[in-house]
């Protein structure tokens, strides 16, 4: 039998079959792309966790780029960092990744309080299906970034009121105490006198003011080194109005200093200001604005506090907001031969404040002494002013009162805790 050329190629018979097989090759082609892009596709998701991981790991608090950008004083990029940021991506890496090179790339820069870190990713996945096709590999990529600010380094320069109206109870229960026995809520110290109210308090267990404000400074330098990431993040010094009325000027107890344990032990010399007797020098003895002015030249110009050759600075201002010194023309409120008693005369925070200082500013309620003849007088008068001038004194945010019965430590800690949590600009 013959068949002719034109009746085979007008035959439909098996066209099926050959069209399917034509088709077999682009079929399995596409359902293969599908499934080695969509097992690429998860490889590329576990590296970018991994990427992820290693991005945020090597900034965080606790690392060594950390400690060793605040160490830097300018900006520049952290080598350190790349070594801890290689480990944690590759700690992520598991299964089939391990076989698999994956070319890391790891920049960590520090750019004033700033900490950034960029990690790239890429790798080339074996095909099973699409190497049907010629395509041996996929190639897969990402990138991750995370940011640190770093802690802000701080100057606290304590200023400590040690005059002798910090030497009142520390709390109601202390004054009555005190007041049972000598008919006073003071504790002034008399050099004149070998029994005096000051040794009396000391006998009767009796808390002063000054007492308190001691022990929560000696306890705030342990806040201090807990909450500081690296050694010289925060240093201190400890000044009071001094140790005896007779030479009564601003004193250092403590130098600034980044060892806080050694401030620690030098703030057990902070004690109530002696006085030769009763009296002495019409009591004139607390003086807000030789004090402020002091200060003013004993701290240096504020820094940004993005490097320890540029902290900021804070005076951290402890007192029970009540002056008392001689000022026949200039005090605030009104005189009896030249004796100013006066809530703090704001005018002498504002120099601080312009040179960029932050006031911190911890009022010990001043208690009223409604026995007290003097108090009714001279104090009573202008009760409800101290605090609002003591507030006015700090700087915005930074003010705190602390009642008898708050807890002076407590409140020194909050207030600490305030001024180095403080939202800042970093631009």
């Amino acid at each position: 039998m013959r068949i002719l050329p034109s009746a085979f190629l007008s035959d439909r018979s098996g066209n099926f079959g050959i069209m399917t097989a034509l088709l077999m090759v682009p079929l399995i082609g596409s359902a293969g792309l599908a499934l080695d892009y969509a097992h690429a596709l998860s490889l590329r998701t576990q590296l970018y966790a991994a990427a992820d991981a290693a991005a945020v790991g090597a900034v965080a608090a606790k690392s060594d780029a950390v400690a060793a950008a605040m160490a830097m004083s300018g900006n520049g990029t952290v080598t350190v960092a790349k070594t801890d940021a290689q480990n944690l991506f590759r700690s992520q890496i598991s299964g089939e990744l391990v076989s698999i090179p994956v070319k890391l790339d790891i920049d960590v820069t520090k750019t004033d309080n700033k900490l950034n870190s960029l990690v790239s990713f890429q790798a080339s996945v074996p095909t099973t299906f699409m190497h049907i096709l010629g395509q041996d590999t996929i190639t897969i990529s990402g990138t991750a970034t995370a940011q640190y600010q770093t802690a802000t380094f701080m100057d606290f320069y304590m200023l400590l009121d040690n005059t002798p109206s910090m030497g009142v109870g520390a709390t109601p229960a202390d004054v009555s105490k005190l007041e049972a026995k000598t008919g006073c809520a003071f504790a002034c110290h008399e050099m004149d006198e070998t029994s005096n109210n000051y040794t009396i308090a000391k006998s009767l267990g009796v808390a002063m003011r000054i007492d308190v404000v001691r022990q929560a400074t000696q306890a705030l330098t342990d806040t201090a080194k807990s909450e500081s990431v690296t050694s010289n993040q925060y240093r201190m010094g400890v000044y009071t109005f001094g140790t005896k009325a007779e030479d009564a000027k601003l004193t250092t107890i403590s130098s600034l200093t980044s060892d806080l344990t050694k401030v620690k032990s030098y703030t057990d010399a902070v004690d109530l200001m002696t006085i030769p007797y009763q009296n002495y020098n019409q009591d004139q003895l607390t003086s807000f604005d030789s004090a402020m002015t002091q200060m003013n030249t004993i701290i240096d110009p504020a820094g940004d506090g993005s490097a320890n050759t540029k902290p900021e600075k804070i005076l951290f201002f402890v007192s029970d907001g009540v002056g008392d010194s001689y000022k026949p023309s200039t005090c605030t409120k009104k005189t009896t031969g030249g004796r100013c008693q006066e809530p703090i005369d704001t005018s002498f925070c504002q120099p601080l404040k312009d040179r960029g200082v932050k006031i911190a500013v911890l009022y010990t309620t001043y208690l009223p002494l409604p026995s007290n003849d003097w108090y009714n007088t001279w104090i009573k008068p202008f009760q409800s002013e101290i605090p609002t001038r003591m507030a006015a004194c700090a700087s915005p945010g930074l003010y705190f009162e602390v009642s008898p019965t708050g807890g002076i430590a407590d409140a020194m800690k909050a207030l600490f805790l305030k001024v180095i949590r403080a939202p800042r600009l970093t631009s």
